[in-house]
């Protein structure tokens, strides 16, 4: 799975975590009490470096890392590796068991959840070398040029320091879209690739060129297809800087891109990418990782910061979806056999009307006007979530068609709301019954896949009828000829990562509005992803010319 695009190569590097697992049944002699001190000092040395790391890294990373030294030092982890000290277990033995049985949990949740397993099992091998004295397996201190990083999966203290001068491309065995090395690898600009099964199998040191936009990962490849791939990347990018303006067809029809942003840092990026506004305002980096929720001034700075980035665009904020794979430690978290079907989104959201209410008046002291909530089910929901606005001064209310429900009875919701804003990574992992983070089954979450794009139409349909806009937020507006797809379907509005900018608005440009209805019609009319990928294509002679 590619998660951020571009052409990387150089020598592989291939790190393996070279920490054994203490032995079982490990004792030791002495006090317990001076083994528990032994094990809580190590646990706080780990988070000190880790956020000192943080501190150094600056930006995502910083976020990123900080969260990680807080979990190094949960209190319910502290009392597991407690008990099992005073239970006469060697304190390495019990700092593995006790975040062993931690990650996994995690990794068993899956989603955004799953994704975090990486990062305790990074702390654990970091506290069990600090108390065993060895050391962690490190990087390449001053490469002689940028390599290709290859792990089974990668912790944030991995990654937190390189640059793009260490470091030509990132591969790993296990992630998702959200997975760390997804997250940082977009930050830094570097080509990423995820879910590739045997990728640590690369030998040490061969030449490996990774493409992150498809996916591919070619070892020991010819010179020439390297030089030819750097060059179509060098070509595209300069034919994508003469494209500029606002989103629009070649015949005129506007479709304003705007873009996704995950906390003001971003916002700089989305301006100079020349967004037009911000399709997905997330406010979960407000509440995640911490033990209170957000005070109100701090809510209203954040609120304010994206407005005024975009004082002439649209900026739509969606409101808290926490719950699942975005947990709140500072609400009781219920047990639940499946939490991505479970309490979460707007679900939550009305269990705890005084979070509700801090969000949404801070919005309406920001001056924010366009609000749409998560996880919206049905046309009740959407009413309630709108009387809840507007009752607050909230004027432009919305709702994110994730749900396969949502899509199928769009005209409802509509009828109940302002806009609509499709989630394509949620609509297709409920539609096919597949874990967006889960790279086994990726080949689902293709937002090419035929059933999927007729989800899209019939809210597109819905949204018109009732002459209202309809957009989409998830990753299958970066994708220029899905982009082309989208705006055939009716879609009003595309929202993506800001890097992904450029690419779409050439795209867009290369095309008049009648070929981007054939395109769609002819992706809907396949029986498979990539079937349906080939033949939009054929009807989009402008992304071959373009490069893309």
């Amino acid at each position: 799975m590619g998660v951020s695009p571009g052409i990387g190569h150089g020598p592989s590097y291939v790190l393996t975590v070279s920490v054994p697992e203490p032995p079982e049944g490990a004792t030791y002699t002495g006090e317990a009490e001076q083994e528990k001190e032994r094990a809580m000092a190590a646990l706080t040395q780990v988070a000190g470096e880790l956020e000192a790391r943080g501190n150094q890294a600056g930006g995502e990373a910083e976020e990123v890392l900080k969260a990680q030294a807080l979990m190094a030092e949960d209190p319910g982890l502290v009392v597991k590796v407690r008990s099992l000290i005073d239970r006469g277990t060697a304190a390495p033995r019990a700092v593995f068991e006790a975040f062993t049985k931690y990650r996994d949990v995690l990794a068993g949740s899956g989603g955004y959840l799953g994704e975090r397993a990486a990062d305790v099992g990074d702390i654990r091998d970091r506290v069990i070398a600090l108390l065993t004295g060895q050391a962690m397996p490190g990087l390449p201190v001053a490469p002689e040029e940028p390599y290709v990083l290859v792990a089974r999966d990668l912790a944030p203290a991995d990654t937190a320091l390189l640059s793009k001068d260490d470091v030509a491309a990132f591969v790993t065995e296990e992630g998702g879209p959200t997975s760390h090395t997804a997250i940082m690898a977009r930050s830094m600009g570097v080509p990423a690739v995820v879910a590739c099964p045997g990728a640590t199998g690369i030998p040490p040191g061969v030449r490996v060129m990774v493409d992150g936009t498809s996916g591919d990962v070619r070892v020991q490849p010819a010179e020439s297809d390297v030089a030819d791939a750097v060059g179509a990347a060098t070509a595209r990018k300069a034919a994508l800087a003469t494209w500029t303006g606002p989103g629009a067809t070649a015949d005129g029809h506007p479709v304003p891109l705007l873009a996704n942003v995950g906390d003001p840092a971003e916002l700089d990026a989305a301006v100079a990418a020349g967004a037009e506004g911000v399709g997905l305002f997330r406010t979960e980096f407000l509440f995640l990782d911490r033990t209170e929720p957000p005070s109100a001034e701090e809510q209203v700075r954040a609120y304010r910061a994206a407005l005024e980035a975009f004082p002439g665009g649209k900026v739509v904020v969606r409101t808290l979806d926490g719950g699942a794979d975005k947990p709140l430690a500072f609400l009781p978290t219920p047990a639940e056999p499946n939490p991505a079907l479970g309490e979460r989104g707007l679900r939550r959201f009305a269990r705890f009307p005084e979070v509700m209410d801090a969000q949404l008046s801070a919005l309406a002291a920001a001056g924010a006007s366009s609000v749409m909530a998560p996880m919206v089910a049905t046309a009740e929901e959407a009413a309630w979530f709108a009387g809840q606005c507007r009752d607050r001064g909230l004027t432009d209310v919305g709702v994110m068609i994730e749900i396969p429900s949502a899509a199928l009875r769009a005209g409802e919701l509509l009828a109940e709301v302002d806009f609509v804003s499709i989630g394509t990574n949620d609509l297709a992992q409920y539609a096919f019954a597949a874990d967006r983070g889960l790279g086994a089954v990726s080949r689902l979450q293709d937002p090419w896949q035929p059933a999927l794009l007729d989800l899209v139409a019939t809210t597109a349909i819905a949204a018109a009828r009732a002459g209202k806009p309809c957009g989409v937020c998830g990753e299958a507006a970066a994708d220029p000829a899905l982009a082309c797809v989208l705006a055939g379907l009716g879609v009003t509005t595309l929202s993506m990562a800001p890097s992904a900018l450029a690419a779409v608005r050439a795209g867009l440009a290369a095309h008049t509005l009648e070929q981007c209805e054939a395109a769609a019609d002819a992706a809907r009319g396949r029986s498979s992803a990539a079937d349906a990928r080939a033949q939009a294509r054929a009807h989009l002679p402008g992304l071959a010319r373009l490069r893309l």
